[in-house]
């Protein structure tokens, strides 16, 4: 078996996403929880890729769907369009999540006189790992660099974002944001005990030269 590149990955996850409109699937019928179908969805396209070539998957312990290329691999209802994720510090709302991300976006229609449920993905793009930082945060702190603003600056724009986070931390943040400026993100990423991922914000700005494959788009 061939081993699985993020090139490949792209590729597969280009060709799973138009065969999938075409499936039909009987156990997902009245199913409206959005975990349950993304889970289906996730097992689906492993398995798909398990047939053709070897790879690390992910686990509960390491974190990420796809370790061995830093990909990690979220499912959104268009109903929905948000994936909750553990919170682990605001560097990743600047910063990046430290991972690339493998994103579908789906449609669940169910036939009631068949009772047979449809999955149509509207979008699968790819972000590279240096775009997953939340845009909002991003934008506002790369504008006050371009602004001439200062440490105090940054330190009074991450307070009025993140009230929770404590000065020390947020004077370790503003060194790190004028010495190293962070890219634009573009993930959308709300404040919670879990990440709230919005996939709107990366449709809008999909281009290849921003980091953001758009692999697959239902016509």
């Amino acid at each position: 078996m061939s081993k699985l590149t993020i090139e490949i990955l792209k590729r597969e996850a280009q060709a799973f996403s138009l065969a999938e409109a075409l499936h039909s699937e009987k156990s997902l019928f009245g199913i409206t929880d959005g975990k349950a179908v993304g889970t289906y969805l996730e097992h689906k396209f492993k398995s798909y890729l398990k047939a053709k070539y070897n790879f690390e998957e992910g686990n509960s312990a390491n974190g990420i769907d796809f370790p061995g290329l830093q990909v990690d691999m979220n499912l959104f209802n268009i109903d929905q369009p948000y994936s909750s994720h553990p919170f682990k510090s605001v560097w990743q709302k600047i910063y990046g999540v430290g991972h690339s991300l493998l994103w579908f976006v789906y449609e669940k229609n169910d036939d009631s006189k068949s009772k047979i449920a449809t999955l149509n993905i509207l979008y699968t793009f790819f972000i590279n790992s240096n775009r997953t930082a939340d845009y909002r945060t991003t934008k506002g702190l790369l504008s006050i660099l371009e602004n001439d603003g200062n440490k105090d600056d940054l330190m009074a724009f991450i307070f009025d974002k993140y009230f929770l986070v404590d000065e020390i931390e947020v004077s370790k943040l503003a060194d790190e944001v004028l010495s190293n400026p962070p890219e634009l993100g573009y993930v959308g990423i709300s404040n919670a005990l879990y990440w709230q991922m919005q996939y709107s914000k990366a449709l809008e700005q999909a281009t290849q030269e921003k980091g953001i494959d758009l692999l697959f788009r239902v016509s």
